[in-house]
């Protein structure tokens, strides 16, 4: 059962070629982002493509909570009227900000450098995940945490009252990490410093200097080192949320996987540091064209003309691309099962934290559908079946995970016998128009 109502299993089977144009939701990255710096801003926000998935409901309740306000004018058309850096209110509730870690992680850093106290909790799947790895760097500016064991949820932060500014170097690759502390920093005196090894997403970095924030990135010898300047006044923006990637994700390859499918997904963000992906399956064969490339809302888009590649070829994927595709390994490893030979993903042990662990339930769900797999602690290896060849005729446990959910019904589009999972209500959180617009484009998904 989801944090969000009842189980509600769901299926696919093999379908015919998909054809049509998939308009994919906004990004749900920078939908929690525009929703928080509006309410950060002094002034109104105009927000236009914003992802109405639960989880990006649960940062707008958030939001109000604290004293903006968030209102909702049409589909994807939002305003927010902010209250300006540090003048967060204290909620009167304790906060639910269901399935989300980028919502709980990146409003407990928002909120860590001015005097309140706010609790928050979450669905099964969100209590289950590490908090520690950002409360330990809010603790530095003077911020306090109150959790279950190991770090988790419901947890109380407790706002620093005279905050101070941090030098913090990722332990991990973790943009909500990095977004966290960057987000603390907006309220301490001073500058703010964190050291980042590899390149994470940096949303967050774009839109604090579209809001006015002052804020430098240099690469050194250390890796890339963003500087921001504390308590700015940020001006409130016009943002224009692009389409998701990683939502773009399942219809492209639905598409690459299902013979003869032919589809245009258009608008599709193309953010260096989130198209890790497209790169590895162009490397694997795919034929996907990139058309119309230009800016919307300070992003690179694209819109991805995705036709069927019957040649898919496995191959070892860099582990230094994995910040860059983190939440795109499930589906992957779908693409890879259709695929010749072994593909091989290592430096993945961020897997193992997300909304489950996601390196045991592709490999469950995989080898119950009949694909040979190999794991470690870090790594995920597939061995291909080629197009056609993966038997299915499985039912896969989701875990009250999205991304497992979508990948196990692309993966049954194009399986021999049809593939089932135990719970698809957790798309909503994500991808709510997914059911609709795949069977749009024909692909048979249904409820069981």
């Amino acid at each position: 059962m989801s944090g969000h109502g009842e189980a509600q299993p769901m299926k696919s089977r093999k379908s015919g070629p998909l054809k049509g144009v998939a308009a994919v939701p906004g990004d749900k990255s920078i939908s929690h982002r525009s929703l928080i710096f509006g309410a950060m801003a002094v002034g109104e926000t105009k927000i236009s493509g914003l992802l109405e998935g639960q989880d990006v409901l649960d940062t707008a309740k958030a939001m109000r909570a604290f004293g903006a306000t968030v209102t909702q004018h049409g589909e994807g058309s939002w305003t927010v009227n902010g209250v300006g850096v540090g003048g967060f209110q204290e909620p009167a509730d304790v906060l639910d900000v269901g399935n989300s870690g980028t919502g709980a992680r990146l409003i407990m850093g928002t909120m860590a450098t001015t005097p309140i106290t706010a609790t928050f909790t979450g669905d099964a799947s969100l209590r289950k995940r590490p908090m520690g790895r950002v409360t330990d760097p809010l603790s530095l500016f003077g911020a306090r945490a109150y959790g279950r064991q190991g770090g988790r949820l419901p947890m109380t932060i407790v706002g620093a009252a005279n905050p101070v500014p941090v030098r913090y170097a990722l332990p991990v690759a973790s943009a909500q990490v990095k977004s966290a502390v960057l987000l603390a920093g907006l309220n301490a005196p001073g500058e703010t410093v964190v050291i980042e090894k590899e390149p994470t997403r940096d949303h967050s970095e774009r839109m604090l200097v579209g809001f006015g924030a002052k804020l430098h990135v240099e690469k050194t010898a250390e890796g890339h080192v963003i500087t921001l300047t504390g308590q700015p006044e940020l001006r409130p923006q016009t943002v224009a949320v692009p389409r998701d990637p990683s939502s773009a994700a399942f219809p492209v390859c639905a598409a690459l996987i299902v013979e003869g499918s032919d589809i245009l997904v258009p608008g599709v963000s193309q953010n260096l540091t989130r198209n890790g992906l497209y790169l590895t399956l162009v490397e694997m064969g795919a034929d996907i064209e990139f058309q119309n490339p230009r800016e919307e809302g300070g992003e690179p888009v694209a819109d991805l003309r995705v036709r069927f590649s019957g040649n898919l070829q496995g191959i070892e994927v860099p582990p230094e691309r994995a910040p860059s595709m983190i939440d795109e390994y499930p589906i992957l490893s779908v693409v890879a099962a259709f695929s010749h030979g072994r593909t091989v993903m290592r430096g993945v042990k961020e897997l193992r934290v997300k909304e489950s662990d996601r390196i045991d339930a592709m490999a469950r769900g995989l080898e119950a559908c009949g694909v040979r797999v190999e794991e470690d602690e870090d790594t995920l290896i597939v061995h291909g079946m080629g197009p056609g060849g993966v038997p299915g005729g499985a039912t896969a446990k989701t875990h009250i995970d999205h991304r497992i959910a979508m990948s196990f019904l692309v993966c049954g589009l194009a399986a021999k016998a049809p593939v089932s999972v135990d719970d698809g209500s957790p798309i909503q959180t994500s991808f709510p128009i997914f059911e609709g617009l795949m069977r749009g484009l024909g692909a048979e998904i249904e409820r069981s």
